[in-house]
């Protein structure tokens, strides 16, 4: 196979990106908390695609501002949102390092659920001062199989609720225990509301 060279006066010769591949994450939606108690990604409403259109779908939250010191956690639904119960089993690690660099560490965090179907946390208590919030992600793998259960995988990051600022990574993980297909996602607080953005992508070919 030919070793091709481009040199600057190729590269700024090309007049087209046509023929370029397009990235492979899509934006589907965003939704936008306003001292909201939840936020929903429904399945063929406002124009949300959470189907067998990607295999894997990405979950982005910035700036998750709660109005109490409490977890943020998410349900999932099987049936278009009329319920949000589904069965979970998850597990979450968490490290931590205070601003004044006096306490850190990792352990275990005894927030998990074993077939559960309550909300599953994926962090932990957030500050409410006015320059606190969380940020970070969530996968969720294939939520359209009728053949298997749905894994998941979050990583957040908050400045922590405690007597002194901490910096505060959760990674938690588990599975939707259902072979139905997941058709709708719902965040929330475990209790009050919250402010922030989250956005909902599609990851094709992969």
């Amino acid at each position: 196979m030919a070793l091709v060279k481009y040199n600057n006066n190729s590269i700024s010769s090309v007049t087209s990106g046509a023929s370029f591949p397009a990235g492979a994450m899509t934006l589907i939606k965003t939704l936008t908390a306003s001292s909201s108690s939840t936020l929903s990604f429904v399945d063929g409403s406002s124009d949300v695609v959470l189907d067998n259109t990607y295999p894997i779908y990405l979950f982005k939250f910035i700036n998750i501002h709660p109005s109490a010191h409490i977890e943020f956690a998410f349900n999932a639904s099987i049936d278009t949102g009329s319920n949000y119960n589904v069965a979970k089993t998850t597990t979450t690690v968490a490290n931590w390092h205070a601003e004044n660099g006096a306490s850190s560490g990792i352990s275990y965090i005894d927030e998990d659920l074993a077939n559960g179907t309550g909300v599953a946390r994926i962090s932990g208590d957030t500050y409410t001062d006015n320059d606190s919030s969380m940020s970070g992600e969530m996968y969720l793998f294939n939520p359209s199989s009728t053949t298997f259960i749905k894994h998941f995988m979050a990583d957040t990051q908050r400045m922590d609720y405690s007597s002194q600022g901490y910096t505060n990574r959760w990674l938690s993980s588990g599975y939707i225990n259902s072979t139905s297909a997941v058709d709708a996602i719902q965040f929330s607080m475990v209790s009050g509301t919250f402010d922030g953005l989250i956005k909902l992508y599609g990851i094709k070919d992969s």
